[in-house]
């Protein structure tokens, strides 16, 4: 999730656990700790596309980083805060830790939770950035904020917090049921061949959900919104995977096919190779679209090594795809 969701969510976690010990402070250091996370993203400045994004996710966004950092951010910060009930701080620090890779695990891109299992849990159920997640969570902790540490509204509208903004998630689960559903049957209704459906909520809401389809040839991606009247209809993606050639045994080939789960294909322009990882999407909703969320130029050395470089993202299509949605969303 985005970072101001995950401030709000550890803001939210720390009031829990000391919050009537030391008041906005508890808010205070569980917001820290909830970004703490995301620090992994550093890595991207000292390694390569690929390696970046095998580690995004990974490490800091485990249990195991939970239990072994906590007590060290507690030791941290009983050397200078008044409050020096290691325990308390532990635990403030280990919860916010830990629920932050849990709510990340419902986005697209999943964490690795179990790390250093190589599972990668991605229930794709919200969007990285869904303003009716994080809008009534951020109004109940700021209400809270403003209490008296020892205030019944204060724990009231900070647990107002938790118990709605748990229960979106919870409903967002739902709806993709619904969704999954609903693209089965416009599956079966157009006899297409497939072996595998994998959904996931369009940006920004959970009212229009997408899904990619895996056929023997190509992917299909289509829409649905909780408001459409008409059948559903899917667009071809040709997987043209024969185009990588002897590239397909590229051990940083292997590593990217890996980290998109299978879900891409490659375009070929100008001589160079393309791929795309179907799993975000693309910048627009129209047909034939070609601008993929992450899209990376494959170049390849005289060594044959292979560095995947990605592709940067133009303003306008973030502001276009906006409009696009809100077309959408209202129904086909």
């Amino acid at each position: 999730m985005d970072s101001l969701t995950q401030i709000v969510l550890g803001a939210a976690i720390g009031e829990v656990v000391l919050g009537k010990k030391i008041g906005n402070k508890a808010m205070l250091y569980g917001a820290i700790a909830g970004t703490i996370p995301d620090l992994d993203i550093v890595s991207s400045f000292f390694t390569d596309t690929v390696t970046a994004l095998r580690y995004h996710r990974g490490f800091t966004h485990s249990i195991v980083f939970s239990i072994l950092f906590a007590p060290l951010m507690a030791w941290l910060v009983t050397r200078y805060e008044p409050y020096k009930n290691f325990r308390n701080w532990s635990w403030l620090f280990f919860w916010a830790f830990v629920t932050h890779p849990i709510l990340d695990a419902h986005t697209t891109w999943g964490t690795q939770l179990f790390w250093p299992l190589d599972i990668r849990l991605a229930f794709k159920n919200i969007f990285v950035i869904d303003p009716l997640y994080t809008v009534p969570f951020l109004v109940f902790l700021i209400l809270a904020m403003v209490q008296s540490r020892t205030s019944e509204k204060r724990s009231y509208y900070n647990r107002m917090g938790l118990i709605i903004s748990t229960s979106y998630l919870a409903l967002t689960l739902v709806l993709k049921l619904v969704s999954y559903q609903k693209f089965e049957n416009a599956l079966d209704n157009q006899q297409i061949e497939y072996t595998e459906v994998s959904t996931k909520p369009a940006p920004f809401n959970t009212v229009l959900w997408t899904a990619n389809v895996n056929t023997p040839t190509s992917f299909l991606i289509g829409y649905y919104s909780l408001f459409d009247s008409q059948p559903i209809s899917f667009q071809a993606y040709p997987k043209n995977h024969e185009l990588l050639g002897e590239l397909i045994h590229n051990e940083k080939v292997q590593e990217m096919i890996h980290i998109s789960q299978g879900w891409y294909t490659i375009t070929k322009k100008n001589g160079n190779l393309y791929y795309n990882d179907l799993r975000f999407g693309l910048l627009s909703m129209k047909p034939d679209a070609e601008n993929f969320v992450f899209q990376y130029k494959m170049e390849v050395d005289a060594n044959k090594e292979v560095t995947f470089v990605e592709v940067p993202k133009d303003a306008l299509d973030g502001k276009k795809l906006v409009a696009e949605l809100w077309q959408r969303v209202k129904g086909n």
